[in-house]
């Protein structure tokens, strides 16, 4: 993807766009962007939280999981319950 192509998408996303959301959720997924994938976790997007939760769990990230834990994801939670026993 180009970058204006995802400066297109990124914008589309801003705007509400539930498509592209999904997609821009979907391209930080492969790019291993946490960084993008708490942008659209903050902007409210539960499916970009989710994905925070598997790509953390996936890296063994702790830290990642902790924060998510302290920001209220049950899953996140749940992960590091699961890690520390």
């Amino acid at each position: 993807m180009s970058g204006s192509d995802f400066s297109a998408l990124h914008d589309r996303a801003a705007n509400g766009d539930p498509d592209a959301i999904g997609e821009l959720i979907e391209l930080a997924a492969e790019r291993e962007d946490f960084d993008l994938l708490r942008q659209l976790a903050a902007n409210g997007s539960q499916d970009a939280a989710d994905q925070l939760v598997e790509l953390a769990t996936e890296k063994g990230d702790v830290e990642e999981l902790r924060r998510l834990a302290a920001g209220g994801s049950r899953d996140a939670a749940d992960v590091l319950s699961e890690l520390e026993s």
